[in-house]
Protein backbone atom coordinates (compact mmCIF):
# COMPACT_ATOMS: atom_id res chain seq x y z
CA UNK A 1 0.00 0.00 0.00
CA UNK A 2 1.29 3.28 -0.77
CA UNK A 3 2.02 5.90 1.96
CA UNK A 4 0.71 9.56 2.40
CA UNK A 5 3.54 10.87 0.59
CA UNK A 6 2.84 8.43 -2.19
CA UNK A 7 5.89 6.18 -1.63
CA UNK A 8 5.69 2.38 -1.66
CA UNK A 9 6.53 -0.29 0.42
CA UNK A 10 9.71 0.17 2.61
CA UNK A 11 12.76 1.05 1.10
CA UNK A 12 11.25 1.26 -2.66
CA UNK A 13 10.99 4.23 -4.82
CA UNK A 14 7.53 5.11 -5.65
CA UNK A 15 6.33 4.64 -9.60
CA UNK A 16 5.56 7.38 -12.17
CA UNK A 17 2.10 5.76 -12.05
CA UNK A 18 1.31 6.13 -8.08
CA UNK A 19 2.40 9.51 -8.34
CA UNK A 20 0.51 10.60 -11.35
CA UNK A 21 -2.56 8.39 -9.21
CA UNK A 22 -1.66 10.63 -5.73
CA UNK A 23 -1.57 14.23 -8.15
CA UNK A 24 -5.12 13.57 -9.63
CA UNK A 25 -6.34 12.58 -5.57
CA UNK A 26 -5.23 15.32 -4.03
CA UNK A 27 -6.16 18.01 -6.36
CA UNK A 28 -9.46 16.19 -6.50
CA UNK A 29 -9.90 16.95 -2.88
CA UNK A 30 -8.78 20.52 -3.23
CA UNK A 31 -11.74 21.10 -5.88
CA UNK A 32 -14.63 20.12 -3.75
CA UNK A 33 -13.65 22.67 -0.88
CA UNK A 34 -14.03 25.46 -3.20
CA UNK A 35 -10.78 26.21 -4.67
CA UNK A 36 -11.69 27.80 -8.06
CA UNK A 37 -12.78 30.31 -6.30
CA UNK A 38 -9.40 30.83 -4.29
CA UNK A 39 -7.59 30.21 -7.67
CA UNK A 40 -9.60 33.18 -8.94
CA UNK A 41 -8.64 35.69 -5.99
CA UNK A 42 -4.79 34.99 -5.97
CA UNK A 43 -4.98 35.69 -9.66
CA UNK A 44 -7.01 38.92 -9.49
CA UNK A 45 -4.33 39.60 -6.76
CA UNK A 46 -1.93 39.29 -8.93
CA UNK A 47 -3.08 41.21 -11.36
CA UNK A 48 -3.82 44.17 -8.87
CA UNK A 49 -0.31 44.25 -7.62
CA UNK A 50 1.15 43.57 -10.96
CA UNK A 51 -0.68 46.53 -12.72
CA UNK A 52 -0.49 48.90 -9.48
CA UNK A 53 3.31 49.82 -10.01
CA UNK A 54 5.32 51.88 -13.03
CA UNK A 55 8.90 52.66 -13.14
CA UNK A 56 10.18 55.45 -14.59
CA UNK A 57 13.85 55.92 -16.41
CA UNK A 58 16.24 58.29 -15.05
CA UNK A 59 15.99 60.22 -18.79
CA UNK A 60 12.17 60.09 -19.01
CA UNK A 61 9.30 61.99 -17.06
CA UNK A 62 5.62 59.82 -17.13
CA UNK A 63 2.53 61.36 -17.57
CA UNK A 64 -0.62 59.53 -15.70
CA UNK A 65 -4.02 59.43 -17.25
CA UNK A 66 -6.63 58.44 -15.46
CA UNK A 67 -9.70 57.07 -17.93
CA UNK A 68 -7.57 59.34 -20.56
CA UNK A 69 -7.25 62.52 -18.58
CA UNK A 70 -4.32 63.56 -17.58
CA UNK A 71 -3.73 63.71 -13.72
CA UNK A 72 -0.17 63.87 -12.68
CA UNK A 73 3.07 64.07 -14.06
CA UNK A 74 5.99 61.46 -12.40
CA UNK A 75 9.53 61.83 -12.27
CA UNK A 76 12.24 58.74 -12.19
CA UNK A 77 11.99 55.89 -9.88
CA UNK A 78 9.45 53.70 -8.56
CA UNK A 79 5.73 54.70 -8.57
CA UNK A 80 2.24 53.72 -8.00
CA UNK A 81 -1.52 53.97 -9.80
CA UNK A 82 -4.39 52.91 -9.47
CA UNK A 83 -4.30 49.48 -10.98
CA UNK A 84 -6.40 47.31 -14.06
CA UNK A 85 -6.32 50.16 -16.61
CA UNK A 86 -8.03 52.28 -14.26
CA UNK A 87 -4.88 55.09 -14.76
CA UNK A 88 -1.99 54.54 -17.60
CA UNK A 89 1.39 55.63 -18.02
CA UNK A 90 3.01 56.96 -20.77
CA UNK A 91 6.43 58.03 -20.69
CA UNK A 92 8.62 60.78 -22.68
CA UNK A 93 12.45 61.07 -22.68
CA UNK A 94 12.49 64.55 -21.31
CA UNK A 95 16.04 65.06 -20.19
CA UNK A 96 17.62 63.82 -23.46
CA UNK A 97 18.24 65.83 -26.66
CA UNK A 98 16.21 64.58 -29.83
CA UNK A 99 17.53 64.71 -33.33
CA UNK A 100 15.82 65.09 -36.74
CA UNK A 101 17.73 64.22 -40.26
CA UNK A 102 16.89 66.55 -42.86
CA UNK A 103 18.51 65.51 -46.21
CA UNK A 104 20.02 62.11 -45.08
CA UNK A 105 19.88 59.61 -42.14
CA UNK A 106 21.92 58.21 -40.30
CA UNK A 107 22.56 54.38 -40.76
CA UNK A 108 23.24 52.31 -37.35
CA UNK A 109 26.82 52.17 -36.72
CA UNK A 110 28.51 48.77 -35.83
CA UNK A 111 30.69 48.49 -32.57
CA UNK A 112 34.16 49.96 -33.41
CA UNK A 113 33.67 51.24 -37.36
CA UNK A 114 32.43 54.99 -38.38
CA UNK A 115 29.13 55.66 -38.25
CA UNK A 116 27.61 55.61 -41.98
CA UNK A 117 25.14 58.15 -43.57
CA UNK A 118 22.42 57.49 -46.21
CA UNK A 119 21.85 60.27 -48.31
CA UNK A 120 18.60 59.46 -49.66
CA UNK A 121 16.14 62.25 -49.17
CA UNK A 122 16.25 64.56 -51.69
CA UNK A 123 13.07 65.79 -51.67
CA UNK A 124 13.92 67.11 -48.01
CA UNK A 125 17.44 68.24 -49.39
CA UNK A 126 16.74 69.95 -52.94
CA UNK A 127 15.94 73.85 -52.37
CA UNK A 128 16.06 76.51 -55.12
CA UNK A 129 17.78 79.74 -54.27
CA UNK A 130 16.75 83.35 -54.53
CA UNK A 131 18.85 83.46 -57.90
CA UNK A 132 16.79 80.66 -59.26
CA UNK A 133 19.93 77.80 -58.71
CA UNK A 134 18.84 74.18 -56.91
CA UNK A 135 21.21 73.21 -54.39
CA UNK A 136 21.06 70.05 -51.74
CA UNK A 137 21.08 71.01 -48.28
CA UNK A 138 21.47 68.95 -45.59
CA UNK A 139 20.68 69.82 -42.11
CA UNK A 140 19.89 68.45 -38.54
CA UNK A 141 17.70 69.93 -35.31
CA UNK A 142 18.21 69.19 -31.70
CA UNK A 143 15.15 70.08 -29.92
CA UNK A 144 14.29 69.29 -25.86
CA UNK A 145 10.81 68.59 -24.64
CA UNK A 146 9.70 71.39 -22.26
CA UNK A 147 6.14 70.35 -21.56
CA UNK A 148 5.56 66.34 -22.07
CA UNK A 149 1.63 67.22 -21.63
CA UNK A 150 1.67 70.19 -24.19
CA UNK A 151 4.62 67.85 -26.41
CA UNK A 152 1.60 64.61 -26.46
CA UNK A 153 -1.95 65.84 -26.47
CA UNK A 154 -1.89 69.82 -27.70
CA UNK A 155 -0.64 68.48 -31.32
CA UNK A 156 -2.04 65.61 -33.19
CA UNK A 157 1.67 63.80 -34.43
CA UNK A 158 3.86 66.57 -32.48
CA UNK A 159 7.77 64.88 -34.68
CA UNK A 160 5.89 65.02 -38.07
CA UNK A 161 4.80 69.09 -37.04
CA UNK A 162 8.23 69.65 -36.31
CA UNK A 163 9.59 68.05 -39.38
CA UNK A 164 6.72 69.97 -41.67
CA UNK A 165 7.78 73.45 -39.83
CA UNK A 166 10.93 72.79 -40.34
CA UNK A 167 11.47 72.02 -43.84
CA UNK A 168 8.68 74.87 -44.54
CA UNK A 169 11.29 77.74 -42.30
CA UNK A 170 14.48 76.39 -44.20
CA UNK A 171 13.06 76.36 -47.74
CA UNK A 172 11.98 80.10 -47.54
CA UNK A 173 15.43 80.71 -45.58
CA UNK A 174 17.59 79.90 -47.86
CA UNK A 175 15.04 80.79 -51.14
CA UNK A 176 15.75 84.25 -49.72
CA UNK A 177 19.64 84.20 -50.31
CA UNK A 178 21.82 83.65 -53.16
CA UNK A 179 22.88 80.09 -54.09
CA UNK A 180 26.62 81.22 -53.57
CA UNK A 181 26.37 82.96 -49.97
CA UNK A 182 24.49 79.28 -48.97
CA UNK A 183 27.31 77.48 -50.25
CA UNK A 184 30.22 79.71 -48.71
CA UNK A 185 29.51 82.57 -46.48
CA UNK A 186 25.92 82.93 -45.14
CA UNK A 187 25.51 79.13 -43.81
CA UNK A 188 25.50 80.31 -39.87
CA UNK A 189 23.31 83.22 -40.98
CA UNK A 190 20.76 81.18 -42.20
CA UNK A 191 21.15 78.31 -39.36
CA UNK A 192 20.37 81.12 -37.05
CA UNK A 193 17.46 82.82 -38.51
CA UNK A 194 16.00 79.51 -39.46
CA UNK A 195 15.94 78.74 -35.67
CA UNK A 196 14.32 81.48 -34.66
CA UNK A 197 11.43 81.51 -36.56
CA UNK A 198 11.15 77.56 -36.08
CA UNK A 199 11.11 78.69 -32.55
CA UNK A 200 8.70 81.47 -33.06
CA UNK A 201 6.14 78.83 -34.38
CA UNK A 202 6.75 75.89 -32.33
CA UNK A 203 5.99 77.86 -29.27
CA UNK A 204 3.15 79.79 -31.37
CA UNK A 205 1.33 75.95 -32.04
CA UNK A 206 2.36 74.73 -27.94
CA UNK A 207 4.11 72.21 -29.20
CA UNK A 208 6.07 71.97 -25.94
CA UNK A 209 9.43 72.26 -27.68
CA UNK A 210 12.68 74.13 -27.10
CA UNK A 211 15.07 74.42 -29.78
CA UNK A 212 18.41 73.18 -29.03
CA UNK A 213 20.78 74.21 -32.54
CA UNK A 214 19.90 74.08 -36.20
CA UNK A 215 23.43 73.01 -38.03
CA UNK A 216 23.82 72.82 -41.66
CA UNK A 217 25.64 69.78 -42.22
CA UNK A 218 26.38 69.73 -46.06
CA UNK A 219 25.45 72.09 -48.55
CA UNK A 220 26.66 71.76 -52.58
CA UNK A 221 25.53 71.84 -55.63
CA UNK A 222 23.15 68.66 -57.50
CA UNK A 223 25.55 66.15 -58.92
CA UNK A 224 24.79 67.75 -62.20
CA UNK A 225 26.16 70.97 -61.93
CA UNK A 226 29.05 70.19 -59.31
CA UNK A 227 31.93 71.05 -62.06
CA UNK A 228 30.60 74.35 -62.65
CA UNK A 229 30.14 75.06 -59.40
CA UNK A 230 33.29 73.94 -58.12
CA UNK A 231 35.26 75.72 -61.05
CA UNK A 232 33.13 79.03 -59.90
CA UNK A 233 34.22 78.19 -56.28
CA UNK A 234 37.62 77.93 -57.12
CA UNK A 235 37.95 81.81 -59.04
CA UNK A 236 36.19 82.84 -56.40
CA UNK A 237 38.98 81.38 -54.33
CA UNK A 238 41.28 82.96 -56.10
CA UNK A 239 39.86 86.04 -56.56
CA UNK A 240 39.94 86.76 -52.43
CA UNK A 241 43.15 85.52 -52.20
CA UNK A 242 44.47 88.07 -54.56
CA UNK A 243 42.48 90.73 -53.10
CA UNK A 244 44.29 89.66 -49.55
CA UNK A 245 47.93 89.50 -51.47
CA UNK A 246 47.32 92.72 -52.42
CA UNK A 247 45.56 94.47 -49.31
CA UNK A 248 48.66 92.74 -47.27
CA UNK A 249 51.27 94.61 -49.70
CA UNK A 250 49.17 97.90 -49.44
CA UNK A 251 49.25 97.10 -45.51
CA UNK A 252 53.02 97.09 -45.80
CA UNK A 253 53.50 99.70 -48.14
CA UNK A 254 51.04 102.46 -47.03
CA UNK A 255 52.93 103.03 -43.59
CA UNK A 256 56.68 102.77 -44.94
CA UNK A 257 55.56 105.50 -47.55
CA UNK A 258 54.05 107.61 -44.68
CA UNK A 259 56.96 106.78 -42.54
CA UNK A 260 59.50 108.06 -44.95
CA UNK A 261 57.69 110.90 -46.15
CA UNK A 262 57.39 111.97 -42.09
CA UNK A 263 60.96 112.13 -42.13
CA UNK A 264 61.92 114.07 -45.01
CA UNK A 265 59.15 116.25 -43.71
CA UNK A 266 60.74 116.57 -40.22
CA UNK A 267 64.46 117.10 -41.96
CA UNK A 268 63.14 119.45 -44.63
CA UNK A 269 61.86 121.40 -41.18
CA UNK A 270 64.72 121.40 -39.70
CA UNK A 271 66.82 122.41 -42.44
CA UNK A 272 63.98 125.14 -42.97
CA UNK A 273 64.43 126.26 -39.03
CA UNK A 274 68.92 125.84 -39.23
CA UNK A 275 68.71 128.09 -42.12
CA UNK A 276 66.48 130.92 -40.88
CA UNK A 277 67.98 130.84 -37.85
CA UNK A 278 71.34 131.52 -39.86
CA UNK A 279 70.20 134.08 -41.54
CA UNK A 280 68.79 136.15 -38.67
CA UNK A 281 72.39 135.53 -37.05
CA UNK A 282 73.90 137.02 -40.40
CA UNK A 283 71.57 140.01 -40.49
CA UNK A 284 72.53 140.78 -36.83
CA UNK A 285 76.48 140.52 -36.91
CA UNK A 286 75.47 142.58 -40.09
CA UNK A 287 73.40 145.47 -38.17
CA UNK A 288 75.49 145.16 -35.54
CA UNK A 289 79.25 145.46 -38.02
CA UNK A 290 77.18 148.51 -39.74
CA UNK A 291 76.55 150.31 -36.52
CA UNK A 292 80.66 149.78 -35.52
CA UNK A 293 80.99 151.22 -39.05
CA UNK A 294 79.37 154.25 -38.72
CA UNK A 295 80.40 155.25 -35.40
CA UNK A 296 84.16 154.59 -36.43
CA UNK A 297 84.85 153.72 -40.25
CA UNK A 298 88.39 153.56 -40.53
CA UNK A 299 88.60 151.50 -37.77
CA UNK A 300 86.32 149.35 -38.74
CA UNK A 301 87.15 148.96 -42.12
CA UNK A 302 91.17 148.13 -41.18
CA UNK A 303 89.62 145.89 -38.66
CA UNK A 304 87.22 143.79 -40.97
CA UNK A 305 90.14 143.93 -43.41
CA UNK A 306 92.94 142.42 -41.10
CA UNK A 307 89.72 139.55 -39.96
CA UNK A 308 89.08 138.70 -43.12
CA UNK A 309 93.04 138.54 -44.09
CA UNK A 310 94.17 136.38 -41.23
CA UNK A 311 91.12 134.29 -41.82
CA UNK A 312 92.47 133.85 -45.07
CA UNK A 313 96.10 132.64 -44.17
CA UNK A 314 95.15 130.55 -41.62
CA UNK A 315 94.08 128.20 -44.14
CA UNK A 316 97.64 128.40 -45.86
CA UNK A 317 100.59 125.71 -45.50
CA UNK A 318 103.66 128.03 -47.41
CA UNK A 319 103.67 131.48 -48.34
CA UNK A 320 106.37 132.74 -50.64
CA UNK A 321 107.55 136.40 -51.42
CA UNK A 322 108.53 136.98 -55.33
CA UNK A 323 110.53 139.85 -55.22
CA UNK A 324 111.55 140.99 -59.08
CA UNK A 325 114.85 142.27 -57.79
CA UNK A 326 116.04 139.36 -56.15
CA UNK A 327 118.37 136.73 -57.74
CA UNK A 328 119.28 134.28 -55.31
CA UNK A 329 117.03 131.22 -54.07
CA UNK A 330 113.48 132.67 -53.48
CA UNK A 331 113.01 132.08 -49.97
CA UNK A 332 109.74 131.42 -48.20
CA UNK A 333 107.64 132.22 -44.77
CA UNK A 334 106.60 129.00 -43.39
CA UNK A 335 103.01 129.85 -41.95
CA UNK A 336 103.09 126.57 -39.66
CA UNK A 337 103.22 127.54 -35.86
CA UNK A 338 106.92 126.71 -34.75
CA UNK A 339 108.65 127.13 -38.11
CA UNK A 340 111.53 129.27 -38.37
CA UNK A 341 112.23 130.84 -41.37
CA UNK A 342 115.34 130.36 -43.51
CA UNK A 343 118.02 132.27 -43.54
CA UNK A 344 118.37 134.54 -46.79
CA UNK A 345 121.36 133.39 -48.68
CA UNK A 346 124.94 136.68 -48.91
CA UNK A 347 124.12 138.74 -51.80
CA UNK A 348 127.04 139.33 -53.76
CA UNK A 349 128.83 142.62 -53.23
CA UNK A 350 128.87 141.76 -49.15
CA UNK A 351 125.02 142.87 -49.49
CA UNK A 352 122.45 141.01 -47.35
Amino acid sequence: MPTEGGYGPRGQQPSLEMIIRNIQQRWQSFHFKGSPLLVLAIALAVIFLWTAWFTVQPAETGIVQRFGKVVRTAGPGLHFKAPIGIETVRTLPTARVLKEEFGFRTVAAVSGQRTQYAADSKSESLMLTGDLNVIDVQWIIQYRIEDPILFLFNVRDTPKTIRDITEAVMRRVVGNRLGSDVLTVARVEVSTEAKEEIQKILSEYKTGVRLVTVELQDVTPPDTVKPAFNEVNEARQDKERTINQAQEQANREIPKAGGEAAQSISQSEGYALERINRAQGEANRFMAILADYESAPEVTRRRMYLESLSGFLAGLKDLYIVDSDQKALIPWLPMKSGAMPPVAPPVEGGKK
